[in-house]
């Protein structure tokens, strides 16, 4: 008997484009890019397996022999998905009609074609409707599943894809990094991040954690660079950036600034005991 997926259904929320940060990030990462096998899942991708095209169309740069496999809980939307790859088939999208998409049923469990280990899990806008203390459970389960030196993204973002957070978690279950990603045309302030917190710090913005002082560290810097603003956005988020590294906070990613992107070790945010 096939074992019944592990989570449970997500809202489905999905969009073009919407994934494009992470996206750009993961084609960086050396976990991809070294890869003996290049299998990336797309696990919860939604209503539509639009984002798992997407995924492999960015990857495919950097990888021309990436994969990309996409996983959802609902037999219903997997057919869809299987649908839509049809149509790439032929040609009539704006995907390559070769791009190398699958699609499959599962959850955290992560069943992949032959039982492949992947080189990458992203896991975007998933765990947001669980309790915080489901988090490492979901994470051992995802992290069991990758490959020697892979990893798992595991955050949140807007449906427009203008605020994204992700964590990096190791083979081992351990977070690693904190990735914040804005878009800064148009950015009042850089505290709307707390709004798609991941939810293993969403909960924790509060006074004594970590994760609020870092927040609250860069809207006081983002407020102060607002001379620089006159030199426009992406000069303002590098003033406060290098004031945030000036004050002791542990950035790193300077080339991916420009972006509106940061990252901070797992440790400069992590939830107090």
């Amino acid at each position: 008997m096939t074992r019944a997926p592990v989570g449970q259904i997500t809202r489905g929320t999905t969009g073009t484009n919407r994934l494009r940060r992470v996206d750009r990030w993961i084609a960086r990462h050396p976990a991809l890019r070294t890869a003996s096998d290049p299998l990336v899942v797309d696990l919860g991708y939604g209503a539509s397996g639009v984002t798992a095209f997407e995924l492999e169309a960015r990857l495919r740069r950097v990888r021309d022999d990436v994969e990309v496999h996409g996983l959802e809980i609902d037999p219903a939307r997997v057919e869809r998905a299987r649908a839509q790859l049809d149509s790439v088939r032929t040609g009539g999208t704006p995907f390559a009609a070769a791009a190398r998409v699958t699609f499959g049923r599962g959850g955290f469990e992560v069943p992949t074609p032959d039982g492949r280990r992947p080189a990458v899990i992203r896991a975007m806008n998933v765990l947001r409707q669980y309790d915080e203390a489901d988090v490492p459970g979901a994470w051992s389960r995802m992290a069991a599943r990758l490959a020697p030196g892979g990893i798992l993204v595991e955050g949140t973002c807007d449906e427009l894809g203008r605020v994204c957070t992700w964590i990096e978690v190791g083979p081992d279950a351990v977070a690693r990094t904190l990735t914040v990603s804005l878009r800064l045309t148009g950015l009042e302030t850089p505290a709307v991040a707390a709004e798609r917190l991941p939810k293993a710090l969403i909960h924790r913005n509060v006074d004594g954690e970590r994760v609020h002082a870092f927040l609250a560290a860069l809207e006081a810097e983002w407020t102060r660079a607002v001379a620089s603003s006159t030199f426009g956005p992406v000069q303002r988020w590098r003033t406060a950036l290098q004031a945030l590294t000036e004050a002791g906070w542990p950035l790193s990613g300077r080339a991916r600034w420009r972006l509106g992107e940061l990252t901070v070790p797992w440790s400069a945010v992590a939830p107090s005991p």
